[in-house]
């Protein structure tokens, strides 16, 4: 289950992936489709989050930021 860590609200804008910035701020790029080239970062909101290991952190469908306890599982692969 997710937990909300910043009440932000942001209204997303087609084409736009956003996401959380190594300096735990948010952040969205123009995303590349067809032929046409994406990039051009710019920040969208500061609230400087301190990340912990093993959990993954995004906007949610409100525009907050929410992280989540990361599942690992899976069957191991045979090293060769």
């Amino acid at each position: 289950m997710a937990e909300k860590l910043v009440k932000l609200g942001i209204k997303r804008q087609k084409g736009y992936l956003y996401f959380i910035d190594k300096q735990g701020d948010v952040s969205c790029a123009k995303m590349a489709r067809g032929k046409r080239k994406g990039g051009g970062r710019k920040k969208v909101a500061k609230c400087g989050i301190k990340r912990k290991e093993g959990y993954l952190y995004f906007l949610d469908k409100k525009g907050d930021v929410s992280c989540a306890k990361m599942k690992r599982g899976g069957k191991k692969r045979k090293k060769r």
